[in-house]
């Protein structure tokens, strides 16, 4: 966190704008609107740093920095093009720092008789070498930088709270613009001093950590490199007047470095700064570029994912990113006309960061649960229309240019056609998305991160189980598609009216207990055989139910009939699982079911945990119910039975890892028992519903498969029998 995040981070905020044009921007906005100027900046960075760290705790982050989290939420097409853009940016921010740090070493020494180009070129092939060499070095090397940053702040500090002046203080208060500058103009020549947030994440392959070491390592330096503009705002106002603040000849002294106890020590700060700024960006760059040539979106670049070394350093891409630095030090000498296009580079990169966090959060993807709790997808949205509308402030010319530039690659990568559609617009559109994204579901739902519950509830509109369309409503509802089916005992006569009234008297249910559902019904000769054809031919495409909800068999009448229904049951479970589909048997008491009717009970939602084989689905299934609002203050205990109370603090610990890696909010219990089934129902009698996991009962003994199921149940209210196909996997 501190060497591979906060530091960098911290090290390029504080470069080249702070030193040489930070006065500038006080002397003609005034000290308010410097410090609104800040205050913009520095929200639109938390905001993005909040996105940044939802996506960078809610997956593996490997390297590729906003390029990989971007690319892996938003898709290949706005990763690809986000990549280009982003690679581009930190290129010519190395330009932008070795720019920055010519205009101080000219001021330092101005008799060197070399030319700036020569001195910035000088200084771009220092830096190549540096990094060239490898990021271990270069990481270590920026302890020493930030010292001497440091020094010279304190240098400053000494120097303008003595000089302060009231008077000089008030003057400088409101804006002093000269002609065709304004405080959007301010505003864009600030903002690349706060792009710094990415040099953290850029080296996201880096990082022992990066899930825990980007959110905290970068808030840390938002916050810090925050103090300080503030600081340096305020008593820069106070101590000259805003003509002296104005003044960036290369030739006249910088005006820290005229307030500073030291200029010398400002000199110092100045080149460490640009130094190390220039050195984050160059290290970032190259990264961005070996991660997005790995993902071969383009196969022209794909030798740029060749790394050198144990580390895996992408040196073909430093050598490009060297020679795109250079090319920009050649064609622009100046600093103040290369940060506005920085500036829109970045905005849209935080924009489109922002954006992929608010789709992750508006779709309910139930693979979505980041560790970092203090995103929201309002945040997520504030963060990319302030992006957006900061961008068309500035240069609403410049904006339109990066927007269409952004669509022109994007619609490249995607390489699709467009349709030409005649007739309603809205229909034609949201067929079109709906055939479109039907397709693309067939293709990529298997895997085990877009799990989502696809429920078929069988005879889930029976008014004597109404717990079954509640209950396949809440696990559904926002996550998933519930499907509400009926087996009508019914001949060839009449078949088709029959199954027509029933779907009506469906959608009445459905409207009547306000459920997202479809009615699903089918004729047959037997349930049984009906139940077999819902389970294989409901659905489109990916759309094909992955779970099967159904109740519990009925232990009342005769040996002879109980063992019949029993049989019956057990062929039903068999062959849901020889269709590949998972079960949840829902068993409730009479007394429950008459006593609820739909409403919540209270108390935990208990998992009993026996492995992964069924305990995943378990434990997901049980986060999905507390996504529901009426649910949301039900707790999760992971319980865990054992024999021997040495195996305690072992289990304890699986447990725990368990939970972190499940992301998922859980009490981890362990009880130790010779008798599992008493354990059981002491422990879960005053639970809201039990998850347990079962096996496929042998038809030849269904009558002891019943008898287990119903000893573990005791005379606990609600049980959810549960058996897992597979298909899903906590950890992704």
């Amino acid at each position: 966190m501190l060497g591979g995040v906060f530091t960098p981070c911290t090290l390029t905020i504080l470069g080249v704008i702070m030193f040489l044009r930070f006065g500038y921007v006080v002397g003609q906005a005034g000290i308010f609107y410097a410090l609104v100027i800040i205050a913009v900046a520095k929200l639109i960075t938390v905001l993005t740093t909040l996105s940044l760290s939802a996506i960078a705790t809610n997956t593996e982050v490997k390297g590729g920095g906003a390029y990989f989290l971007i690319s892996r939420s938003l898709g290949v097409e706005f990763g690809g093009a986000i990549g280009l853009v982003f690679f581009l940016a930190q290129a010519i921010s190395v330009a932008m720092y070795v720019i920055g740090f010519t205009e101080a070493f000219v001021d330092a020494f101005p008799n060197t008789g070399l030319s700036s180009a020569a001195i910035a070129t000088i200084c771009n092939t220092f830096v190549f070498a540096c990094v060239y060499i490898g990021a271990g070095w270069t990481i270590r090397l920026q302890y020493f930088i930030l010292a001497a940053l440091v020094i010279s702040l304190v240098s400053f500090y000494a120097g303008a709270i003595p000089a302060f002046d009231s008077n000089t203080f008030k003057a400088n208060w409101s804006s002093n613009y000269d002609e065709g500058v304004s405080f959007f103009s301010m505003f864009a020549l600030f903002f690349p001093a706060v792009t710094g947030i990415m040099a953290g994440a850029n080296m996201s392959g880096d990082l022992k950590d990066p899930a825990r070491a980007i959110p905290s390592g970068t808030l840390w330096s938002i916050v810090f490199t925050g103090l300080i503009y503030g600081s340096l705002a305020l008593l820069m106002g106070g101590a000259r007047d805003a003509t002296a603040l104005k003044v960036i000849d290369p030739k006249a002294p910088l005006v820290i470095a005229d307030i500073a106890w030291s200029s010398w020590l400002i000199s110092a700060g100045v080149f460490a700064a640009t130094l190390s700024s220039a050195l984050g960006s160059m290290m970032g760059a190259p990264r961005i570029l070996q991660a997005f040539a790995k993902d071969n979106v383009f196969p022209s670049i794909r030798g740029f994912a060749t790394g050198a070394g144990k580390a895996d350093e992408p040196r073909r891409a430093t050598i490009v990113t060297f020679v795109i630095a250079q090319a920009a030090i050649l064609l622009v000498s100046d600093l103040n006309a290369i940060t506005p296009l920085i500036t829109m580079f970045f905005m849209i990169t935080y924009g489109l960061l922002n954006l992929a966090t608010f789709y992750e959060a508006i779709t309910k993807n139930p693979s979505y649960r980041p560790r970092f709790r203090y995103s929201h997808w309002i945040t997520s949205l504030a963060g990319t229309v302030g992006c957006v509308g900061v961008m068309f402030l500035i240069d609403w010319r410049w904006a339109v240019i990066a927007v269409c530039g952004m669509a022109v690659l994007y619609f490249y990568i995607s390489n699709k056609q467009v349709e030409t559609r005649w007739g309603d617009l809205q229909n034609g559109l949201l067929f079109e998305r709906t055939r479109k994204n039907l397709y693309r579901l067939e293709k990529e739902l298997h895997h085990p991160k877009n799990w989502r519950p696809i429920i078929l509830a069988l005879g889930g509109a029976s008014q004597t189980r109404p717990h079954l369309s509640m209950y396949g409503h809440w696990l559904a509802a926002g996550h998933g598609v519930l499907s509400l089916g009926q087996v009508i005992q019914s001949e060839v006569e009449n078949r088709l009216q029959r199954v027509v009234n029933q779907e009506r008297l469906l959608y009445a249910f459905i409207n009547e207990h306000k459920l997202e559902a479809f009615p699903a019904v089918v004729a047959a000769p037997t349930v049984a055989e009906g139940m077999e054809s819902l389970v294989q031919t409901h659905g489109l495409g990916a759309l094909r139910p992955n779970t099967v909800l159904l109740g519990w068999p009925h232990s009342q009448g005769d040996t002879e009939t109980l063992l019949e229904k029993r049989r019956q049951y057990a062929d039903i479970l068999n062959t849901i699982a020889s269709l590949e589909r998972s079960t949840v048997a829902l068993k409730f008491s009479a007394a429950a079911m008459q006593r609820e009717s739909g409403h919540v009970p209270l108390g935990t939602l208990d998992v009993w945990w026996r492995g992964s084989q069924n305990g995943e689905l378990l434990l997901l299934l049980a986060h999905l119910l507390t996504q529901n609002q009426a649910w949301r203050s039900r707790p999760i205990r992971l319980i865990r039975t054992i024999q021997n109370e040495a195996g305690r603090e072992e289990v304890q610990k699986h447990l725990n890892e368990l939970i972190d890696k499940s992301r998922i909010r859980a009490t981890p219990h362990v009880v130790v028992t010779d008798d599992p089934f008493k354990a059981i129902s002491q422990t879960s009698r005053s639970a809201a519903i039990v998850f347990m996991g079962m096996s496929l009962p042998e038809p030849e003994k269904a009558g002891e498969f019943f008898e287990r199921m119903e000893q573990l149940a005791g005379q606990l209210p609600r049980i959810a029998f549960i058996r897992s196909a597979g298909g899903m996997c906590l950890h992704s």
